[in-house]
């Protein structure tokens, strides 16, 4: 067997799933028809701040945990979203794997998602650190 390349197994990916633009995942959001999955890393999510109304599973652990989050309602389509879209991709063909059918990610994830209309929570330590830095001129 040939050893295949991630861009391969990303382009498979895309042939077998269900892949939405950030506009649709939008608009199903507003309506309460999907629940909306992160699944960066914990250090992006504080990099750069988490979409509003989110869940977060990291990738590594999404088969994992998908069925112990008691927030999700698995009978509204799961809506995946990573950074650009690759990791998005290999996790939704991994859960239509498992045997769930309403499944799919965005396309161009976080990056494009902010453009879409989707609020971005910045974490509080980033937060907390934008004040250090802003005041820190002002004498006590």
């Amino acid at each position: 067997m040939a050893i295949k390349t991630p861009q391969t197994l990303v382009a498979e990916a895309f042939s077998e799933i269900k892949t939405i633009t950030p506009d649709e995942a939008f608009r199903m959001q507003k309506e309460g028809k999907c629940n909306l999955i992160d699944i960066r890393e914990k250090e992006e999510l504080e990099m750069l701040g988490q979409i509003e109304n989110s869940k977060h599973i990291p990738r590594g652990l999404l088969e994992f945990s998908i069925f112990s989050e008691r927030d999700l309602d698995l009978d509204k389509e799961l809506v995946l979203f990573c950074a650009a879209g690759g990791r998005s991709a290999l996790a939704a063909k991994s859960l239509k794997e498992m045997g769930f059918e309403k499944v799919s990610h965005i396309e161009g994830g976080f990056n494009l998602m902010q453009s879409a209309g989707f609020k971005v929570i910045k974490s509080l330590i980033d937060q907390t650190n934008s004040f250090c830095i802003k005041y820190s001129n002002y004498p006590i």
